[in-house]
């Protein structure tokens, strides 16, 4: 089962680095699919795993000075979704808690991951369409920044499609160039929310899994950058079209799966 995540791991950080997801809305809910883990320890092992490919390919686009992030709106959007990080955190431990199963939150986390996937992939298809902002305020970054981190420390998922969305919309980017956005907000907001679990103490966790699959993170971030830099906007489009059908169809699968445990 250990191969299993590792490969888990490793692809979804691969995806991850080229779309600018993360990778933990994939390594989330399959990982929960499988139903041999606590909700609570996948969120764990997804968030480092998460964290490890985006410290990799943040670290790495700046030295190689390929870096297409904004910092002037990339920080105070990182810097809000740090904060929403550990709000998020919160929120789900206060969810989890108005349940006698924990699998319960599972469910909860699936349900609200389903409807802003589905929301996401529509806008995807349709974003030529829609009119686009430029928004450059510095407490308006900081709340967009916070609502994104809220999410996705609350889903477990590091980042997801949500960021990408945000970032076309009100930001006006590019593809290529909200995928390395995304990867710079997430690793703020993941970073903030470790640090939260860890000293607030995590349930026990094996540590070959831990560090295994914080490897895969950083060996998927390595090979997804690589991939990233010889293709362009519409394949990665196209990628993250049919990654959001895929997730849409196991977090269906999930809110049933969890609600008769």
């Amino acid at each position: 089962m250990y191969i299993l995540f590792f490969l888990i791991s490793f692809f979804a950080s691969i995806v991850g680095a080229i779309c600018g997801i993360g990778g933990g809305i994939i390594i989330k809910p399959v990982m929960d699919a499988f139903g041999v883990l606590d909700v609570s320890v996948i969120n764990f092992l997804s968030g480092c795993t998460v964290l490890s490919m985006t410290t990799y390919s943040v670290c790495k686009s700046f030295v190689a000075k390929d870096s297409s992030v904004n910092m002037k709106t990339g920080t105070p959007l990182a810097i809000g979704a740090a904060i929403g990080g550990l709000i998020g955190k919160e929120l789900f431990s206060m969810v989890a808690s108005l349940f006698a199963s924990p699998n319960t939150a599972g469910a909860v986390q699936a349900f609200v991951l389903l409807l802003i996937t589905l929301g996401t992939l529509i806008y995807t298809i349709q974003k030529d369409k829609i009119k686009t902002y430029k928004v450059t305020n510095l407490l308006a970054c900081i709340g967009i920044g916070l609502l994104l981190g809220c999410f996705s420390s609350f889903l477990g998922i590091g980042g997801g499609p949500i960021n990408l969305v945000v970032l076309y919309f009100f930001f006006t980017m590019k593809t290529k160039e909200a995928a390395q956005n995304s990867l710079y907000i997430i690793l703020f907001s993941q970073g903030a929310s470790l640090i939260s679990n860890l000293v607030s103490g995590v349930a026990s966790i094996d540590l070959t899994l831990l560090v295994g699959m914080i490897l895969c993170g950083i060996l998927g971030g390595i090979f997804g950058r690589k991939i990233n830099k010889k293709i362009v906007d519409s394949t990665v489009d196209k990628l993250f079209i049919g990654l959001m059908i895929v997730i849409i169809c196991i977090n269906i699968y999930n809110i049933f799966h969890y609600g008769v445990m």
